[in-house]
C-alpha cells in the first residue's frame, strides 16, 4: 500500500480521478471548488462585518472547504511524515537540477532550494520579494479572478465557464513570465 501511495500514479488514473471531481461537486449540489475560496469563508466565519463581500451564509460553501482544507493538510503531513523517503531524498530531474544549478541554487536537499525558502533568505531582497511578493500576488490574483487554479482548471473549464478559461491562460502566461523573465533577475 506504501508504494501505491508513495509512487506518482499513470495519466490514466489519475487524470479521470481528478475529472470526476466535478460531477461529484455537482450531484452534491456544489458549485465551487478551490482552496481560494476556502480563505474568504474563513474571513467571513472569523471577521463578522458589516462588508458586502463577507456578509452571506458561509456555512453552506464554507463547511465542506474547510474539510477539505483540513484534508490537504492531513495529506501533506502523512506524506512528509509516513510516506517520505526514509534517505530524505527527493527525486528532482538532471535538467531541472541542471537549471536550477544555472540560477545558483544548489541546496536541493528538501522540497524547495532552502537558499530562496528559508528564514535565513527571508530578510534578503529576493527572498522578500518571492516569499512575501509572490504570496501576496498568488492570493490577490486568485481572488482577484475569482478562484485559484484548482478552481477554475477542473471546476471552471467542465462547465465551460469562458470566464474560467481567460484565467487559467493568465495562469500559464504569468508562470511562464515569473520563470523565464523574473526569477533569473531575482536570483
Amino acid at each position: 500500500m506504501r508504494d501505491l501511495l508513495s509512487n506518482p500514479w499513470p495519466w490514466y488514473v489519475a487524470g479521470p480521478l481528478i475529472g470526476l471531481i466535478v460531477p461529484l461537486l455537482l450531484l452534491v449540489g456544489r458549485k465551487r471548488f478551490g482552496i481560494s475560496t476556502s480563505l474568504q469563508h474563513a474571513c467571513a466565519a472569523a471577521v463578522p462585518c458589516s462588508l458586502e463581500y463577507f456578509t452571506y451564509d458561509w456555512r453552506r460553501d464554507g463547511t465542506w472547504l474547510f474539510t477539505f482544507v483540513l484534508g490537504v493538510i492531513a495529506g501533506g503531513f502523512v506524506a512528509a511524515t509516513v510516506l517520505a523517503d526514509p534517505d530524505g531524498f527527493i527525486q528532482i530531474s538532471a535538467a531541472t537540477r541542471t537549471d536550477l544549478a544555472a540560477l545558483g541554487l544548489t541546496d536541493l536537499s528538501g522540497l524547495v532550494p532552502r537558499e530562496v525558502f528559508s528564514w535565513g533568505s527571508l530578510l534578503t531582497l529576493p527572498g522578500l520579494a518571492m516569499i512575501v511578493g509572490g504570496g501576496f500576488l498568488v492570493g490577490f490574483g486568485a481572488r482577484y479572478a475569482g478562484g485559484c487554479t484548482s478552481g477554475h482548471a477542473i471546476t471552471g473549464l467542465a462547465e465551460f465557464q469562458s470566464a474560467s478559461l481567460v484565467a487559467v491562460i493568465g495562469f500559464f502566461i504569468g508562470g511562464l513570465c515569473s520563470t523565464y523573465f523574473i526569477l533569473p533577475l531575482l536570483l
